[in-house]
């Protein structure tokens, strides 16, 4: 069965001239030829997105999307009309935005954060600002210390609300944020803590070793590409950490420690040096 606004693993039924002819269990789904991969035959199988072309039939294209039908999007806001906006999502047909989908009117060049659904009507892919009914921390699918996907979603005097996963909302405290962040990013993360409540509270990286491990390999290189010899200690302000490593000072203070002792690296008043072999 196809899925519409997700890729599909389709066979070569034929070629013609405009393109692949995808097995559909009917007459096929066009891949135009611009999209068709150099020496496809009949009886291939490829993954394809499937779509709604501007004539309401369903085409294929070997694109990438920025999301499919499930995902939420920051999206950019390239067209508007008296029904609606139109987005770029990254293929020649851009994504509708219903007005009654809207907030408030969307503004051209603007960009928004959105959910993609199938409009029960039409039965083709749109766009809805309209999220939080579909965000729920009554039934959990995470637990603690669980890596999970983030989005930014809006700031607040805490610091940042995520979706986790595209199902529930979650908690980035600012004070636990080394890297600028704007509603729309996506960042790996993990479940700090999930309250009573079922609050959840969430830190971006790798949760403890896991990411001292990464970081481990990071600093080793690092000293490796500055002759032996890093002018970064314990004593060193968080932001400056930050600044080089791009981790924060907890994580550094972690990842030296299990370096010094592995006896990699030496402490020195001044920073750290690679042990000499």
């Amino acid at each position: 069965m196809i899925e519409v606004g997700n890729y599909n693993r389709l066979t070569v039924q034929r070629l013609k001239d405009a393109g692949a002819y995808l097995d559909d269990g009917k007459e096929g789904i066009l891949l135009p030829r611009r999209f068709v991969p150099g020496g496809t035959r009949a009886g291939d199988e490829l993954t394809v997105f499937v779509y709604h072309d501007g004539e309401d039939r369903l085409i294929a294209t070997t694109q990438h999307p920025y999301a499919v039908v499930g995902d939420f999007a920051f999206l950019k806001v390239v067209g508007n009309s008296s029904h609606g906006s139109f987005l770029d999502w990254g293929l020649m047909k851009d994504l509708f935005v219903p007005r009654s989908k809207q907030l408030s009117p969307m503004r051209l060049g603007g960009e928004y954060l959105v959910h993609l659904y199938i409009d029960a009507q039409t039965g083709r892919i749109a766009a809805s600002q309209y999220i939080e009914h579909l965000l729920s921390n009554e039934v959990l699918t995470v637990k603690e210390k669980e890596e999970v996907d983030l989005i930014i979603y809006r700031e607040t005097e805490l610091g940042w609300s995520v979706i986790i996963n595209n199902k529930h909302l979650g908690l980035l405290y600012a004070n636990e944020v080394f890297q600028p962040l704007q509603v729309g990013d996506k960042v790996k993360g993990f479940i700090k803590q999930i309250r009573e409540d079922g609050k959840i509270d969430v830190v971006p990286g790798k949760p403890g070793y896991n990411k001292v491990e990464d970081e481990a390999a990071k600093i080793l290189q690092l000293l490796k590409e500055h002759n032996g010899y890093l002018p970064y200690h314990d004593k060193s302000e968080p932001e400056v950490i930050y600044s080089f490593f791009g981790m924060s000072k907890k994580v550094f203070k972690m990842t030296v420690g299990k370096l010094y002792k592995e006896k990699k690296i030496e402490l020195t008043k001044t920073g750290i040096k690679t042990v000499d072999e």
